[in-house]
């Protein structure tokens, strides 16, 4: 007994050794380059380098968008499924945990037997008889080498990489609800101008034909009016299907028919807009922030502990287990001739063949492909961020010219307005000059909402501002 204690202490103080290597960032990683950390390339004048909040959306002060986030958040089907995928994960962890360490068991039974009597080496029949058994063993396999350890950190990087992918659900949840929202707003807004530039044109066709049934003017200026006029009809059902697609997106995200959605959002003619400028942070907290980088860096972890699950292959099984029952005769149970007990140490272990050391190879060769991957998604995490950005510019100073050719398109319809008042202008260019100002404010409204999307494309490169989620209580 004394021999067995002191060999079980043994193994106890031996169990240091792990296998496989310690995970650890590699210097030659994307993510540790010094001119991704820096601070990205943007427009002084449309950005600000603040960190982006978690929740970005409500810097456009919309209630009914607030409204329309939070029930997203609460119903979608997609966050549904990253929920159940993020539990079963947990659920691995767990598994992974419980591996080796103690274990016991309890196991009894009863039967009638006939037993051969030659397997006694008797010649005559053994006599039928009731025989029972009752026996609690425990067990305590070692982990000697690590295995299990790298195992645990497997199916916990792993978690970590479902928790990232769940986060990444969201952003694009709330980025899809904005846009749609946008989407709705928008469309509404540029029929409301189109309706209002084919009454204009409507005026223009009547005016053409008084004109020319007076003798003031030909068939060719009505026929074209005309034409303009049926072109703008022809743009109205555009402006509906856009109205349609954005609510019936809506009612998909919120899971709720489109006669469900907050009162007012079928009816919304105003674009959200931002109450500052878009905050965008520098690149060291956007590989920080944006939740595809922090999976594929899990991901690369996983892969990385894996090589030391392969590698305990290699190595022997041992544990030391107990056990205590009794067997024998139903009505001699218990009895001293029935009761058994044993202790001892098991070794198991299979001689590693080639196959083992290949898994090893592909374990390795998982680890470098992971890398690869999470180079590939740093780099393009930057590249998205400073293209979206670069675009957003680009946007906003079209609009802003377009804003300044409103105010200039106005000034003109009000001064043409004025000298056809005071008798100095014709109808005609009265009309024509409030349809320019109509033309260019349905311009403006579409570059408007071009604004809008592109604002929603930054702050989804951004990676939207979420952290990672703490991982409840177990």
């Amino acid at each position: 007994m004394k021999q067995l204690i002191l060999a079980g202490l043994c193994l106890s103080l031996g169990a240091c050794m792990t296998v496989g290597p310690d995970y650890q960032l590699p210097a030659e990683a994307a993510v540790q380059r010094s001119d991704l950390n820096g601070a990205l390339r943007q427009d002084a004048a449309h950005v600000v380098s603040a960190p982006v909040p978690e929740d970005w959306w409500q810097l456009y002060q919309d209630q009914r968008l607030n409204e329309l986030v939070r029930q997203a958040l609460s119903a979608n089907s997609d966050l549904r499924v990253a929920a159940a995928n993020l539990a079963k994960a947990r659920a691995q962890v767990d598994v992974a945990e419980s591996q080796g360490g103690f274990n016991g068991g309890f196991k009894a039974g009863a039967q009638r037997l006939q037993e051969s009597g030659e397997a006694f080496l008797q010649p005559d029949k053994v006599p039928v008889v009731n025989i029972g058994e009752a026996i609690i063993s425990a067990s305590y396999q070692f982990d000697l080498w690590g295995t299990f350890k790298r195992g645990t950190e497997a199916a916990k990087a792993n978690a970590d990489a479902v928790q990232a992918a769940a986060d990444t659900a969201r952003i694009t949840l709330v980025a899809d609800v904005v846009k749609a929202y946008t989407q709705v707003c928008s469309a509404n807004e540029e029929y409301h101008i189109a309706r209002q530039s084919l009454d204009l044109q409507e005026q223009s066709v009547s005016l053409n034909q008084r004109l020319r049934d007076a003798g003031r003017g030909d068939e060719t200026q009505v026929t074209r009016s005309q034409t303009q006029f049926k072109s703008l009809r022809a743009e109205l059902p555009r402006f509906k299907a856009e109205r349609e697609t954005g609510l019936y997106t809506l009612a998909a995200l919120l899971a709720k028919p489109v006669d469900k959605l907050p009162v007012g959002v079928a009816d919304c003619a105003q674009l959200p807009q931002l109450s500052q400028r878009v905050p965008v942070g520098d690149g060291a907290a956007l590989l920080k922030r944006r939740p595809d980088v922090r999976q594929a860096e899990r991901q690369l972890a996983a892969a990385t502990a894996q090589i030391g699950v392969a590698t305990g292959a290699l190595y022997p099984d041992i544990s030391i287990g107990a056990q205590v029952g009794t067997i024998g005769i139903l009505d001699n149970l218990g009895e001293p001739s029935t009761n058994r007990w044993g202790i001892g140490p098991q070794i198991n272990w299979s001689i590693p063949t080639n196959g083992t050391r290949a898994r090893i190879r592909m374990a390795e060769a998982t680890t470098q492909a992971a890398l690869a991957h999470f180079d590939g998604v740093v780099l393009n995490a930057v590249r998205e961020a400073q293209t979206r950005l670069a675009q957003y510019s680009a946007l906003l100073d079209r609009r802003d010219a377009l804003a300044e050719a409103e105010q200039s398109a106005k000034q003109a319809a009000d001064q043409t307005h004025r000298y056809y008042q005071a008798g100095r202008e014709s109808f005609l260019a009265d009309l024509q000059a409030t349809r320019t100002y109509t033309d260019v404010r349905a311009q403006l409204a579409a570059a408007n909402s071009q604004v809008a999307l592109g604002q929603i494309g930054v702050f989804l490169a951004l990676g939207g501002g979420w952290k990672a989620a703490a991982e409840p209580p177990r």
